[in-house]
C-alpha cells in the first residue's frame, strides 16, 4: 500500500513538472492563476528576486520559475535578480554548456521571464568557469552579469534613482581564503571591490541604495551564527554610506532580517528550486524554509517586498518607508 501510495505521488509530480514544461501562458492563464494579495505601489519599479536555483529543473525549480512569470505578468516586473547559485553542482563549463538549456532557458521561458535578468555569482558557480558566467552576458540578450561586480542605476517614474550594487562576495568572504574548494574564489582583489563598493555608495545621490550579494550577513537558516567574517567587512561600509536593504541568497529559504536599531532590512532569497530548515533568531522578522522567491515594488516613497512560495502563495508582506 505505501509503495502503491509513493507511485502515485511520483506520478502526479511528473504529471505536474510535465504540464509546467508545456505550458503555453496566455491572458486566461495568468487570470485563472493570479496570486492573491500580491499587490504593488503606485509610480514603482517592480522586479523579483530568485536564488539557489539551478537544479537542472529538479526538486521545485519549474514550480517556482511557474510561479515567478505569474508574478512578473501581474506586477509589470521589469526585471530579474539572481542572487547566484545559478547552476548546481558545478557550475558550467562554457557558454556553451548543456546546462544553459536545461537549467536556465528551457525553464524559465515565460515571456515575462524573458525581462532583463541582472546577475551575481555564487560559491557553486565558482566550482565551474566563472568567467563563462560573464561571457554568456554577450550571447544572450537578458543575461546581465558584465562583471563580477557592477552597478546600475534606475530612475523612478517621480525623477528618483536607485542604485543597485552587485557585489561578488565569493572574493570576499574570509570562509574562503583557507578553502581548497573554494580557491578559485581568491583570484580577485577583494580590497579592490571593497574600495569601489564604498566609491559607488559615497558618490551616489540616489534616494535608493540596494546591494546584492550571495551571502547574507545575518541569517535564520543553516548559517545563523557563521556570517561574522563578510559582516564585519560589508556591514560598516552600509551603514555608513545609507544603504537600506541587503539581498542575499545561499541559505536555500525566504527570509528578512534586521538588528535593532539599524534601518538596514537584510533579505534572503535563495529557495529557487530546494529548502533548508530555518528558525527563529533575535533578528528575524520572516523565515520560512519553502521553495519561492521575492518581489519587490519600490517608488520614492517606500519599499515593499513579498515573499511567493512555489504554490504561488504569499507567505509574507512588509513594506519600508523610505525615512524609517
Amino acid at each position: 500500500m505505501i509503495k502503491k501510495t509513493l507511485l502515485l505521488i511520483t506520478l502526479g509530480l511528473c504529471s505536474i513538472q510535465s504540464v509546467l514544461a508545456n505550458v503555453t501562458y496566455t491572458d486566461v492563464l495568468y487570470e485563472q492563476q493570479k496570486i492573491a494579495n500580491l499587490t504593488v505601489l503606485p509610480k514603482s519599479l517592480n522586479f523579483t528576486v530568485i536564488g539557489d536555483w539551478g537544479h537542472n529543473g529538479h526538486f521545485y525549480q519549474k514550480d517556482v520559475a511557474h510561479q515567478l512569470e505569474i508574478a512578473m505578468f501581474q506586477t509589470d516586473g521589469d526585471f530579474t535578480i539572481s542572487t547566484g547559485d545559478n547552476f548546481y553542482p558545478n557550475g558550467v563549463a562554457s557558454v556553451n554548456d548543456p546546462l544553459w538549456q536545461s537549467a536556465y532557458e528551457d525553464i524559465y521561458h515565460g515571456p515575462h521571464t524573458f525581462e532583463p535578468w541582472y546577475v551575481v555569482l555564487g560559491n557553486h558557480d565558482y566550482l565551474g568557469n566563472a568567467q563563462a558566467q560573464l561571457d554568456y552576458s554577450k550571447k544572450s540578450q537578458r543575461w546581465n552579469l558584465p562583471a563580477r561586480y557592477y552597478s546600475k542605476t534606475f530612475t523612478l517614474k517621480g525623477g528618483e534613482q536607485i542604485l543597485m550594487v552587485f557585489l561578488d562576495t565569493n572574493t570576499l568572504n574570509p570562509e574562503y581564503k583557507t578553502r581548497e574548494k573554494y580557491k578559485a574564489t581568491q583570484g580577485q582583489n577583494s580590497q579592490a571591490q571593497l574600495t569601489w563598493l564604498n566609491s559607488q555608495l559615497s558618490n551616489s545621490q540616489a534616494r535608493w541604495k540596494i546591494v546584492v550579494g550571495h551571502h547574507p550577513l545575518y541569517s535564520s537558516g543553516k548559517r545563523y551564527g557563521l556570517t561574522e567574517g563578510l559582516r564585519n567587512l560589508l556591514e560598516p561600509i552600509f551603514e555608513q554610506n545609507g544603504v537600506q536593504a541587503y539581498v542575499a541568497g545561499h541559505e536555500h529559504d525566504l527570509q528578512h532580517n534586521q538588528i535593532d536599531g539599524s534601518k538596514l532590512d537584510h533579505f534572503v532569497s535563495g529557495g529557487g528550486s530546494e529548502a533548508r530548515y530555518v528558525k527563529q533568531r533575535e533578528f528575524t522578522r520572516f523565515a520560512e524554509a519553502t521553495p519561492g522567491f521575492l518581489s519587490f515594488s519600490i517608488n520614492n516613497e517606500a519599499l515593499k517586498a513579498t515573499a511567493i512560495n512555489y504554490k504561488g502563495e504569499v507567505r509574507y508582506s512588509t513594506q519600508k518607508r523610505f525615512d524609517q
